[in-house]
């Protein structure tokens, strides 16, 4: 079965339900789906951090979980 096909399907399946409520949530799930990445709503500073984090791990430069924790507390 190709997409449009699948797509016509689908829509008429939901013409056909009359739950209020599951409508919602499929209009949730597909508002949720077709949202941005979340990197785009992350600050300049945040994304910074992030990749600076992720350079320190390709180096190898890590620490331990609890001390980690103990940093953040």
């Amino acid at each position: 079965m190709n997409i449009q096909t699948t797509k016509i399907e689908l829509v008429k399946m939901i013409l056909n339900i009359e739950n209020n409520e599951f409508i919602q949530k499929v209009t949730d799930f597909i508002k949720v789906i077709e949202q941005a990445d979340f990197w785009d709503n992350l600050s300049l500073s945040e994304q910074k951090e992030i990749k600076e984090g992720i350079k320190d791990l390709d180096k190898g430069d890590r620490i331990a979980y609890n001390e980690f924790l103990k940093k953040i507390s």
